[in-house]
């Protein structure tokens, strides 16, 4: 396969890319409360100069993250878009942590890993510190949970770290880097 058709595969069709503007634009104006000093019109152009990140969030769109912008960046002048679908977007889970993890296993191995699929989407993994602060949004992952970004001693022993929240409150744990459950997934972010 050539380049210049790999790019071409992540190029939007008109009809994608307005209905991934409509989407967008949908959830921005519900959830003011994630970005109260925020205009559309300013992230919508931002968008327009940057075609190459449309891709990512149509990704993000369609596996079920329901992306939507909780920050800007006034030092780097980047928009951040999170995943903020009340639980771990569905087409993310049952995933391992990371390809060394799926690669390890013998048997009855997952489809993906979280770290791949967000290289494959062009998307960055959130880490713990991401989680909480998407956490002061809103209540999150009250019935799943979510891989995070892994300090690499932990890594190193084999393990990995996730997330969730429970009884109002936002818990940090750890599993083998291997495992992966129906109910575990990952958030991911995109600075635009």
């Amino acid at each position: 396969m050539t380049t210049n058709s790999i790019e071409n595969e992540k190029e939007l069709s008109p009809e994608q890319r307005d209905e991934l503007f409509k989407a967008l634009k949908t959830r921005f104006e519900k959830n003011t409360s994630r970005h109260p000093d925020l205009e559309w019109v300013n992230v919508e152009a931002k968008l327009e100069a940057h075609p190459d990140k449309l891709w990512s969030l149509h990704e993000m769109e369609q596996t079920g993250g329901e992306p939507d912008v909780v920050e800007f960046d006034s030092e780097t002048g980047k928009y951040i878009f999170v995943d903020c679908s009340a639980e771990s977007p569905k087409g993310r889970r049952s995933v391992c942590y990371d390809q060394a993890a799926l690669d390890a296993r013998k048997e009855n191995k997952p489809k993906h890993s979280a770290v791949q699929m967000c290289i494959e989407m062009g998307i960055e993994l959130l880490d713990e510190t991401q989680y909480r602060e998407l956490q002061q949004l809103g209540n999150f992952d009250l019935k799943t949970s979510s891989w995070v970004v892994t300090p690499e001693h932990i890594r190193q022993r084999g393990g990995a770290i996730f997330c969730d929240r429970r009884y109002d409150t936002v818990f940090m744990y750890h599993n083998g880097a291997e495992s992966y459950y129906a109910a575990r997934g990952f958030r991911g972010l995109l600075r635009v």
